[in-house]
């Protein structure tokens, strides 16, 4: 992946304009961690880009950037830019383009992800970010006050570089947040989950828990029982516990998955018709949630006799041939009885033994 990224640069550089690797993939380079997104900052407008690569891009010619698959590898490049004006504490609203690097880096959000390499893979740190790698700390590029000011979305972005990276926040940082969180209000709730979901979805949770309990954000992003997360659940199971407010964005999925934990949390996770209705995820976590062992559900879940109701060895057909009945709901009655007498181990899931039964019984 790198020496493809090092390989684009010099194609961008060989039609006479700048260009470097910008941003996280450098500093993840440098703390040795896998990163998977390449970053590229360029003297080359988007235009520029358009008659250098002929491979498929995706423009946001609007944002002063274009994303390029080269030798099937995405790349985001954005040009040198001097960012004027923002507006709702998020969105620049208006830019120009410059042709200098060290500009364009003051316009970034924290130190970290300022520094560099160039097409010979050598690092360029112009604001001593290797510096605040070294020391394990997240500063902003510039006044910390005004760079949150500008846009309310760095403020949870320096709490999840913290957490991710296990680095501390400067005083300076600190403060700025303090200062300026009523911003958060403004911000998405889209924007908002991103980056919840990455700090919770984090092995440190549990700093990134202190941080946001700490700088005192839970009016703001409208969570209001951070101390009742869990470190053992993921984050589902997270979303689930919280007390957030109805705004956030959930799939359909999500949706149903998090009501059905916060209904599985009342209930006996151990139990054979609880097992069977709520399935062993939902359980897992709800059991999680409560201290029970994953694996003592699971094991009980894996001992089900039945695990849906296709397990069941009757048919409706047969159900039908059975009764000398046609359809009806009564079909839905019987096998709702049959489910619970085959859990609980009151009837052999045997189709001679159900069809004696249904016989007998109807």
């Amino acid at each position: 992946m790198l020496k493809t990224a090092l390989k684009l640069l010099k194609k961008i550089e060989d039609h006479g304009f700048k260009a470097y690797i910008v941003g996280g993939f450098v500093r993840d380079f440098l703390l040795s961690r896998e990163s998977l997104d390449i970053d590229i900052a360029t003297s080359a407008t988007p235009m520029d880009i358009k008659q250098i690569f002929n491979d498929i891009f995706i423009s946001k010619v609007e944002y002063g950037s274009v994303t390029v698959f080269y030798h099937n590898i995405r790349f985001e490049i954005t040009t040198f830019r001097r960012e004027l004006t923002y507006i709702n504490n998020r969105k620049p609203i208006e830019f120009e383009y410059i042709d200098n690097l060290k500009e364009d880096l003051t316009r970034r959000d924290f130190i970290i992800n300022t520094i560099c390499m160039d097409s010979n893979g050598d690092i360029i740190d112009l604001l001593d970010g290797k510096r605040d790698l070294e020391n394990k700390e997240i500063n902003t590029v510039g006044n910390s006050y005004d760079k949150f000011n500008e846009d309310s979305l760095r403020i949870l972005r320096a709490i999840r570089f913290a957490t991710i990276l296990n680095f501390k926040l400067s005083d300076e940082v600190k403060d700025a947040i303090k200062k300026t969180k009523n911003n958060l209000i403004r911000l998405s709730y889209q924007r908002k989950k991103e980056e919840l979901d990455k700090i919770f979805s984090s092995s440190n949770i549990e700093y990134g828990i202190t941080l946001l309990k700490e700088l005192e954000l839970d009016k703001e992003l409208e969570i209001y029982n951070l101390d009742d997360i869990k470190l053992n659940v993921d984050i589902i199971g997270i979303w689930a516990i919280l007390d957030a407010s109805d705004k956030y964005p959930f799939s359909k999925n999500e949706k149903e998955l998090i009501y059905k934990i916060r209904e599985a949390i009342n209930k006996d996770n151990l139990n054979n018709e609880i097992l069977y209705s709520y399935g062993l995820y939902v359980n897992s976590v709800a059991g999680a949630i409560k201290g029970i062992d994953k694996k003592e559900i699971t094991h009980k879940f894996e001992r089900l006799p039945i695990t849906s109701k296709k397990d069941i060895n009757i048919t409706s057909a047969e159900i039908m041939e059975v009764l000398g009945k046609n359809g009806g709901e009564y079909l839905k009655e019987i096998y709702n009885e049959l489910i619970k007498l085959i859990l609980n181990e009151k009837i052999e899931n045997d189709n001679k033994i159900l069809k004696d039964y249904i016989l007998e019984h109807y």
